[in-house]
């Protein structure tokens, strides 16, 4: 099995490293006079015309890669279910340097890996610029500029304002892969989308800067030129200027909500503008046309079979379980799971409570392991937002409800996560930053108790604002079931109480749990298409695009191609935009559904009967250890915990002396916190001071 893996990802790169080439000669002089021409003599058609070539060249290899990204992880996952979990990797590898991390201004944390794509990118975006011009000036002279009733510079102004949207349209290509959540390209990368939201930004900004650049020049042009009556020209059979300054508009009102002040202090309006993204991408297709846009159709087009697969999922209701309220104005909420629903630790998931607010979803990281709870899935809410806030106001007043509709989307997260490759693990939170380490304990607990594999020693450093925020590691433990040992796992707890010189004691605010009584119709949460099927995933990726050719090869060759004639001089360009667009979507929605509603059907007939809660008694945690140290604890996992923790106040972690005295050959360090935290640790890491330090920021969400 490992060497079919070795030898499907290695097509894959070859595919991508292919892919990236094409993109490297699409602006030369020799593919445009002569490679592209020879491939569209040998491949346009009375079915897919002038469309087919592009499809061929630039849409095929991505999906391509994402079907054989599908097929290697799902039989990574099964090589993973059957081999031993304790199995280490070497860190002292000859790529450990390059994963270092660096802090650049404007683009954070990054490894010297990323950097170096990034650099590489940008030399793409500037070769491709340069390339483009010198082509394109090349055929500009006074004779030429005169032919057109113009000066040379005005020519040469028309042509940078055309380069200026072919290289956005490059960086286009990119865009949605990082936004794809369930995307089997990212894993087969080793991504996740969450750790990718980067690059979309990154790239964000670049297109639009290169287009609104398009825009200006072409306005300019247009003025010295005396042809402003190009701004409302929507021709029939060539560009349409009127749907490209549609996208545009739309494309600049998502931008201006994205700086970090406005999205920040008014979230919900770069929430919902984001959602111009439609608007965007189709005024952009009626401005290019469907023969051009199918170069950047294929990341777009695995977007939406993505969004289409979790709107199945997040219409129904799931079944909420409990909920542990926190004097610390925290939640935890217990959602029922099935058995066959894995994830790995640091994943998220998305939650909709229609009773506050039936548009808004808010991603939390999943605090429970999968293994070690094979029937819960929980996570943690810090009551931060004004949604917060009411979801805990409901949960934690005197007359607080007996049952919430809830929907949930996922889970998403990294494929695998190997921290039994160190020998060592400093997790460093603040705040609500401790959330994905919950799960990461839960998870070594399991390695340890149930695989009988050795974890290595563990020491989290958490700092916190306020004494009852010590409360939120009393979600270590999972809130029901059997109770958990970790008498096997090495573990210290430093925590720091940052505003308080001493503890303040007060036996009123206790962690309570909250049992609730939900509707028989409640689903627990199931198996998705995705992390939790890749085969699924790869299925309807081919199965919709076959759909979506044949039924575009029928349009073209008994509609299309009879007034046509593959002229493209005839028949409007927007309206065989239109039928394109229609068909992808009824392509996907019609495979997607069928394949969700398979998988709904089997997760149905095999799932395990829940079992009844709503006789359980609503308690009271009454051994609460930061606000009842004095009292003998009950439970002895409990009491190991409180053993194991050290709390101290009025002051902050000396981070740099902590943990260069850590002297294990291999430490990984991972951090999830405040910006200047994760800043201040990943100095830490890359100043080399110590070699044995392996940084990983941790993206968590609550």
């Amino acid at each position: 099995m490992m060497m079919l893996m070795k030898m499907i990802k290695g097509l894959a790169m070859m595919v991508f490293i292919g892919y990236l080439f094409l993109w490297v000669i699409t602006p030369t002089y020799v593919f445009k006079k002569k490679w592209i021409l020879r491939v569209r003599a040998h491949t346009t058609s009375t079915y897919f015309g002038t469309q087919g070539p592009t499809m061929l060249l630039y849409t095929l290899p991505v999906l391509i890669m994402a079907v054989l990204g599908s097929v290697y992880l799902h039989l990574r996952k099964k090589a993973n279910q059957n081999r031993d979990e304790g199995d280490k990797e070497a860190t002292s590898d000859n790529l450990s340097i390059w994963k270092r991390p660096m802090i650049i201004k404007g683009l954070g944390i990054v490894s010297i890996i990323e950097l170096a794509f990034f650099v590489m990118f940008i030399a793409l975006i500037v070769w491709s610029f340069t390339t483009y011009l010198h082509v394109s000036f090349a055929g500009i002279n006074h004779k030429t500029a005169a032919k057109n009733g113009e000066e040379v510079w005005q020519s040469k102004l028309s042509s940078v304002a055309l380069r200026f949207g072919l290289i956005g349209n490059l960086c286009l290509v990119f865009l949605f892969f990082p936004v794809t959540r369930g995307s089997s390209i990212l894993s087969l990368f080793g991504l996740t989308s969450e750790a990718s939201i980067k690059y979309h930004i990154w790239l964000g900004h670049i297109v639009m800067t290169l287009f609104t650049s398009h825009g200006v020049c072409y306005i300019i042009y247009w003025i010295v030129t005396k042809q402003t009556s190009e701004m409302v020209k929507w021709a029939k059979t060539d560009i349409s200027n009127v749907a490209g300054e549609l996208a545009l508009v739309a494309g600049l009102i998502m931008w201006a909500t994205t700086f970090p002040r406005i999205r920040r202090k008014m979230f919900e309006v770069f929430f919902y503008t984001h959602h111009l993204y439609i608007l965007f991408v189709v005024f952009f297709v009626f401005h290019v046309g469907i023969a051009y846009a199918s170069m950047m159709l294929p990341g777009f087009y695995l977007f939406m079979i993505d969004r289409y697969l979790r709107f199945l999922q997040s219409k129904g209701k799931v079944r909420l379980v409990s909920s542990r309220v926190l004097p610390c104005e925290t939640l935890e909420l217990n959602f029922s799971k099935s058995r066959g629903l894995n994830y790995t630790p640091t994943s998220i998931i998305f939650i909709n409570i229609p009773s506050i607010s039936k548009a808004q979803w808010h991603p939390f990281t999943i605090t429970s392991s999968s293994n070690l709870e094979p029937e819960k899935l929980s996570v943690m809410i810090k009551s931060e937002g004004s949604w917060s806030r009411k979801l805990y106001q409901m949960l934690s007043s005197p007359n607080s409800i007996d049952r919430l509709d809830v929907c949930v989307e996922g889970p998403y997260g990294p494929v695998a996560t190997n921290f039994l490759r160190h020998d060592m693990l400093v997790m460093v939170s603040g705040g609500s930053g401790i959330t994905p380490f919950i799960s990461i304990f839960r998870e070594l607990v399991y390695t340890t108790e149930t695989l009988k594999c050795k974890a290595p020693k563990i020491l989290l450093i958490s700092a916190f604002k306020n004494s009852s925020d010590l409360t939120m590691l009393e979600l270590l433990l999972p809130s029901s079931g059997s109770p958990i040992e970790f008498s096997k796992l090495e573990l210290q707890i430093e925590a720091y109480v940052t505003r308080e010189k001493q503890p303040v004691t007060d036996d009123k605010k206790l962690v309570n749990t909250l049992w609730l009584k939900p509707n028989p119709s409640d689903a627990h949460i199931t198996p998705v298409l995705g992390q939790n099927g890749w085969l699924w995933l790869g299925a309807i990726i081919v199965s919709s695009f076959v759909v979506f050719l044949v039924s575009m090869g029928l349009v073209t060759r008994f509609y299309i191609y009879p007034i046509d004639k593959n002229t493209n001089k005839v028949y409007s360009l927007g309206s065989r935009a239109a039928l394109n667009m229609l068909l992808i979507c009824v392509s996907i929605m019609v495979t997607c559904y069928m394949g969700f509603w398979w998988n709904k059907k089997r997760n149905a007939m095999d799932s395990k009967q829940i079992q009844n809660m709503e006789g359980a008694t609503p308690v009271n945690s009454p051994n609460s250890w930061f606000y009842n140290a004095d009292r003998e604890l009950e439970s002895m996992p409990q009491q190991s915990l409180y053993q194991s923790t050290n709390v101290h106040f009025g002051k902050r972690p000396d981070l740099k002396r902590i943990m260069f005295e850590q002297k294990e050959s291999s430490v990984g360090v991972l951090v999830c916190g405040p910006k200047k935290m994760r800043h201040e640790v990943a100095n830490i890491c890359s100043s080399g001071l110590a070699s044995n330090l392996h940084f990983e920021s941790i993206s968590f969400s609550w």
